[in-house]
């Protein structure tokens, strides 16, 4: 474990959990850039659904799914919480630092969203990061219990879409309203008509024009409808990670036991549950009403994974270890190494780029995946060593601040 440092300085072991989360983040996204929607949450919809396609969707979905993306969520907040700290520790405005940073992240990630990709998370992060500020001076205590809170309902939230699927199922013949929102749980989580995905291969095997003009069709509003449907769960998981890092366990401060103790639970409780919930989707021939029901159910049980996968993190990461420094140095440029994963899967998979959108199977996507970790491993570090930012860190904090932030000298100089 690292030693404890109280300092308001730079912290690997917040930069390595980080790495973790950026690199695993891509075992699912991977999916979204490479197949129609459906494909994330039913593998009967498209890419495989036996065999290697089949186990890549149980492994992910026990393991990764959502987890990956709650640890960056976490980290999000415990992070945008440093830099608070920080600005007030130099008599700066912490509200007007905070402030310029999400409106900037919003409108990168806006031109993620537009430009690159649906699944964009930075201006959803932006908007719930502006909602999190109002909580920095919360103790842990209160924190976790208002995450709890958030967390049941965005659990209800979800719940509350049974209703009318159950009537629908148990009417056999849905009216005209009920059959729309069937249609519609059909094309996100369900298998969707033949024709809905030879329209989404055809969309994306297409040219960058007509996939900008579908996005700007589908999001009029940018990212406020996610926000209103996701953003419980996400401020939560802020909260979480604010609070873990002001009881120590982010600074690695917490005794081996401790970490041992929260790995076991949190994986312990975590492994079983959603091991449970696809073997019963599994054993249904993922049927939609099985799928959204783990969907549902995996909503309580993320963040016990999250802290489970933070705890076993923290404990296994060796700072003077070279895998350690190439983590951390990836995810010290975790929003760099975010933008340009987006940047290099749509062109390997979209119409304008190679064009390989719906041709590889579930299993083949991870050749992709584990090329591009081997690229964020080799390029961070070395980077680092030459300039105090990644290029876009760099960026959005010069923006943040109105003027150019020095950027030539080994990241050990950042503030």
């Amino acid at each position: 474990m690292i030693e404890p440092d109280r300092s308001l300085a730079r912290l690997q072991s917040l930069d390595t959990v980080r790495g973790i989360a950026v690199m695993g983040i891509l075992l699912l996204n991977i999916v979204g850039f490479a197949m129609p929607e459906a494909a994330y949450y039913n593998p009967r919809a498209y890419g495989g659904s036996d065999g290697i396609d089949l186990a890549v969707y149980l492994v992910n979905f026990v393991l990764f799914d959502g987890k990956m993306r709650g640890l960056f969520s976490f980290l999000f907040g415990a992070s945008m919480l440093m830099v608070i700290e920080r600005a007030e520790a130099k008599g700066e405005n912490p509200a007007r630092v905070h402030f310029m940073r999400m409106a900037w992240l919003f409108v990168f990630g806006l031109l993620h969203l537009y430009l690159l990709w649906v699944g964009d998370i930075l201006a959803h992060y932006a908007m719930i990061g502006i909602l999190a500020y109002f909580c920095r001076r919360m103790a842990p205590a209160r924190l976790i219990a208002l995450g709890i809170v958030l967390v049941l309902v965005q659990t209800l939230f979800f719940t509350l879409m049974f209703p009318v699927l159950v009537h629908v199922i148990q009417n056999g013949t849905p009216d005209a309203g009920g059959a729309q929102t069937l249609a519609g749980y059909q094309r996100s989580f369900g298998i969707p008509p033949a024709d809905d995905i030879a329209s989404a291969l055809a969309l994306h095997r297409g040219d960058h024009a007509g996939l900008v003009a579908d996005r700007l069709r589908q999001f009029p509003m940018g990212p406020l409808p996610m926000t209103m449907i996701f953003g419980w769960e996400t401020l939560a998981y802020m909260l979480f990670g604010m609070a873990a890092l002001r009881t120590g366990m982010l600074r690695g401060e917490w005794g081996r036991i401790a970490y041992r103790r929260g790995a076991m639970i949190g994986l312990g409780i975590g492994i079983p549950a959603y091991a449970a919930l696809v073997a019963w989707q599994v054993a249904s021939g993922f049927s939609l009403f099985s799928v959204l029901t783990a969907f549902t159910a995996a909503v309580p049980l993320r963040p016990v994974m999250v802290v489970g996968w933070l705890c076993l993190i923290l404990l296994t990461m060796r700072p003077d270890g070279r895998w350690t420094q190439r983590i951390a140095a990836t995810g010290r440029m975790a929003f760099t190494n975010y933008l340009a994963t987006s940047l290099i899967c749509t062109t390997l998979f979209y119409g304008y780029g190679l064009g390989w959108y719906g041709h590889l199977g579930r299993a083949q996507l991870y050749l992709v995946v584990v090329a591009m970790w081997a690229l964020m491993l080799l390029w961070s570090q070395p980077w680092l060593a030459r300039f105090r930012y990644g290029p876009l860190e760099w960026l959005w904090r010069s923006l943040a601040r109105m003027r150019f932030q020095p950027i030539r000298g080994s990241a050990a100089l950042a503030d």
